[in-house]
């Protein structure tokens, strides 16, 4: 095991530089490779991250994965800033955030202008048509991996299979993680509690984090009615979008619908679900659906200052939590509301996977593919990024010539 964060800083600099490099490289092959959305972006964080280079366990990934689900903003960057965080203090945080964002963030401004010019969207569908295959069999891995860090016992199991199902009955999934984790941190702290020894204000972080974002979250109507937006404005309304934001894509659609349709009219209906199909269909974070509709109001300087909007939140707030998470473990309590929150982001996970599967293999050609993926996976240990790129080339071809 390679040494941990805090000795980051006890290196040489020329051994500090040469983790910070390494920081880098890592990330931006993440960022140019991550299709697939948040759960495969997790996945391959798990494979790059813990099971080559073994910069940390499968149980510090998890609870730094958990933690991410506590926080507004993009649930997968976030992680590759925490990751970056652990591995090089500071800088590796500004690093990691940024190697992960740039790649997406300079793909979908390129699109972006080709849309501007041309009115449409370039044709793309066929290597998205391969890579998503490929990508089921990733995650498939990533959740076998995870679920033997975080299902360690029956009472976890049934917890987790509680949580799938659950959500696919459709409760929301901040619930099901709080509710997972008092379950789990009540079991564990059983014994006290007959005691009568139990003690919450060790919860206290976590709830404070919970209520201030959901009433941020509810709050935050956009109640001006300024129908003029400058640069300024731009930035300011993404920054909005990325400190109180809690859910999936549908959730980011509702605020851009909101602030950018039907308070400034910048947009067209069109123009915002076109602006979602680039974020979901690029690799890196679907918040870089700011970077297409900040190009496509003010050119290079509105998609660049909605991009760093939109994600400069994720870089204060994980650099807020990410020193408590390992003290938080020592205690009893937070660490049971860690290991159930844990539970759930698995089952969440595995939720995800289940539909991207039935979105992903819808005839003969994928399934031979997602086959193909999973025999190279488990068997031949190769590596992601030649899967997704194999995965890409072959759905191109199929989509030219057949």
């Amino acid at each position: 095991m390679k040494k941990k964060t805090n000795d980051f800083y006890s290196l040489s600099r020329q051994n500090q530089n040469k983790r910070l490099k390494e920081i880098t490289l890592v990330f931006l092959k993440l960022g140019t490779i991550a299709f697939g959305g948040p759960a495969a972006h997790v996945a391959m964080m798990e494979d790059e991250i813990v099971k080559k280079r073994k910069w940390l366990t499968k149980d510090k990934f998890l609870d730094l994965y958990s933690a991410t689900n506590l926080l507004p903003g993009p649930n997968s960057t976030e992680l590759a800033i925490h990751l970056g965080l652990e591995r090089g203090g500071w800088r590796g945080l500004i690093l990691a955030g940024g190697g992960f964002i740039l790649p997406a963030m300079l793909i979908v401004m390129l699109v972006a202008s080709l849309y501007s010019r041309y009115g449409s969207l370039p044709e793309i569908s066929g290597i998205l048509y391969g890579i998503q295959p490929v990508i089921i069999a990733i995650l498939l891995q990533a959740l076998i991996r995870l679920g033997q860090s975080a299902i360690k016992s029956i009472s976890k199991g049934i917890l987790g299979i509680i949580v799938i199902i659950l959500s696919f009955l459709g409760l929301h999934e901040l619930i099901l993680l709080f509710l997972a984790g008092i379950i789990m941190m009540l079991l564990t702290n059983s014994t006290k509690l007959k005691q009568g020894g139990a003690s919450l204000r060790s919860f206290s972080p976590f709830s404070a984090l919970f209520i201030g974002g959901t009433v941020s979250n509810l709050l935050s109507d956009g109640s001006s009615t300024d129908k003029a937006m400058g640069l300024s404005g731009l930035f300011l309304t993404f920054l909005k979008i990325g400190s109180v934001l809690y859910g999936s894509g549908y959730v980011l659609l509702a605020f851009l619908e909101s602030d950018f349709v039907e308070r400034y009219g910048l947009l067209s209906q069109q123009q915002l679900l076109d602006a979602v199909s680039v974020g979901q269909i690029t690799p890196g974070p679907v918040f870089t659906t700011a970077t297409f509709i900040g190009y496509l109001i003010y050119g290079v300087w509105g998609g660049i200052l909605a991009t760093v909007g939109i994600f400069l939140p994720a870089f204060i707030l994980v650099g807020l939590v990410n020193p408590y998470i390992s003290r938080l473990r020592s205690s009893s309590w937070i660490s049971g509301l860690l290991d159930g929150i844990n539970i759930a982001s698995w089952g969440l996970m595995a939720v995800v996977s289940c539909k991207l599967a039935i979105a992903a293999v819808v005839d003969l050609p994928t399934i031979l593919l997602a086959v193909a993926s999973f025999f190279l996976v488990f068997h031949l240990k190769i590596n992601s990024a030649w899967l997704v790129f194999g995965g890409g080339l072959i759905g191109h071809l199929i989509n030219t010539f057949i």
